[in-house]
């Protein structure tokens, strides 16, 4: 679930807050079906949770993930790329994002 840069920047945002998935979208940069195949493996995988308001789906860290691997994945997460730039101008990013989303939390 973890080989793909996108889904690693995906769980680097939900770490957060919980988006919603046009703000994801936005900040990937991403067509819509390739940002909801990277949700997909990473929900399917247990790091992420979905719940849907209105027309979407608003994403968040598993709480209390099901598989051993994916609580230890979790755990590790806030120490991975904390210096790298793309990841530190896209958390900045995330608090000036206009959104279209309806019912954003």
């Amino acid at each position: 679930a973890l080989s793909d840069p996108g889904r690693v920047k995906v769980l680097k945002m939900l770490e957060g807050r919980e988006l919603c998935a046009c703000e994801i979208i936005g900040m990937l940069g991403l067509a819509q079906p390739t940002v909801s195949r990277h949700l997909k493996v990473l929900v399917d995988a247990g790091l992420v949770t979905g719940r849907k308001v209105g027309a979407w789906v608003h994403y968040r860290l598993a709480e209390a993930p099901a598989s051993p691997y994916a609580g230890a994945l979790l755990a590790a997460l806030p120490g991975w790329l904390e210096d790298d730039p793309d990841i530190r101008a896209m958390r900045l990013g995330l608090d000036t994002l206009s959104t279209r989303c309806e019912g954003k939390s």
